[in-house]
């Protein structure tokens, strides 16, 4: 049970932080770049809960 609360608690962090990262008054191509590095250490966060890692 607590391994599917941190797993849920990681997937609303990440989408909170793409949420706020596309309220950003910067250019395009800057945001494209933080959604990415933000998608890519949230799967490794995901993976590391999941003990792939």
């Amino acid at each position: 049970m607590s391994l599917l609360i941190s797993l849920l608690i990681t997937v609303l962090v990440i989408v909170l932080v793409l949420y706020l990262v596309r309220m950003l008054p910067v250019d395009g191509n800057v945001k494209n770049i933080i959604q990415i590095i933000v998608i890519i250490i949230g799967i490794i966060s995901l993976l590391r809960y999941l003990a792939v890692f």
